[in-house]
């Protein structure tokens, strides 16, 4: 009875093995080469202002298009002299509105005493199509990457762990950076499989950094992408839980595209 006890257990330790080596990890989707070429941006002439068939998403005032993503209900990031800044206790914000293809303005500004360093320096992330139910999304990364060592599919201007930026055209911090973004999202047939995959356009800083990608399906920390069926979806911004003095943005605005 000992005996068969004991290899009982064997075999259990075993097999609790083999699923823990089995376990995807975050470094096995990580991509540090080639390193995109540094690139300096024109200088930087203030906000844009939004064009007139544009949806103010964030004007300066107050986050009435916004909720928290978390709760549902009011937005808890803080807002003054004209910004909005992430309250990492309060998580990450989505648009209260629906969106399917659209151009996107944003900017964005890491402080510049900002600490850490690779994936804790400044991190956020622009989220262009967020599924509420499941808690994951399209993300085209935000981070302080001015001087500053991280893998290439997860730098400023990355669509996370898929499309490497072009080129790194980033601020110091400090700075405010500038984000334009074409979103294309996915279609799905009615049985919900695949018939166009999302594509992204991007600029930072006024220069191209993504060209017309085609995505691979949600982007994850760890593990493949994959697509999941969606019509429209809200803008979704997080927070990532960095320390230190935290980042801000101002001048957010959409102009939905025609579909098809």
């Amino acid at each position: 009875m000992i005996r068969l006890f004991i290899l009982s257990l064997a075999t259990v330790f075993v097999t609790l093995s083999s699923v823990a080596q089995e376990r995807p990890k975050p470094e096995e989707t990580e991509v540090w080469e080639p390193v995109p070429p540094v690139v300096t941006p024109g200088d930087y002439a203030g906000p844009q202002s939004p064009p007139s068939d544009a949806i103010i998403l964030f004007d300066g005032t107050n986050l009435d298009e916004w909720v928290s993503t978390r709760t549902g209900k009011e937005a808890g990031w803080a807002v003054g002299n004209g910004v909005v800044s992430v309250v990492q206790a309060a998580g990450g914000i989505h648009t209260r509105r629906m969106f399917k293809d659209y151009q996107l303005h944003l900017e964005w500004r890491v402080p510049e005493g900002v600490e850490g360093s690779g994936q804790s320096r400044g991190n956020s992330g622009l989220f262009m199509a967020w599924d509420l139910e499941r808690g994951q999304g399209y993300e085209l990364q935000i981070l302080d990457s001015y001087q500053n060592d991280t893998y290439v599919n997860g730098m400023a201007g990355a669509t996370y762990k898929q499309s490497i930026p072009l080129v790194n055209p980033m601020r110091p911090p400090g700075q405010w950076q500038v984000y334009d973004v074409i979103w294309r999202a996915p279609r799905f047939d009615e049985a919900g499989n695949l018939t166009t995959p999302a594509r992204v356009t991007a600029f930072m800083n006024g220069i191209l950094i993504q060209d017309n990608v085609e995505m691979e399906g949600e982007t994850y920390y760890i593990g493949q992408p994959e697509y999941h069926p969606f019509d429209e979806a809200p803008i979704h911004l997080q927070a990532h839980g960095d320390p230190g003095p935290t980042l801000s943005f101002r001048n957010i605005w959409i102009r939905p595209l025609a579909q098809d």
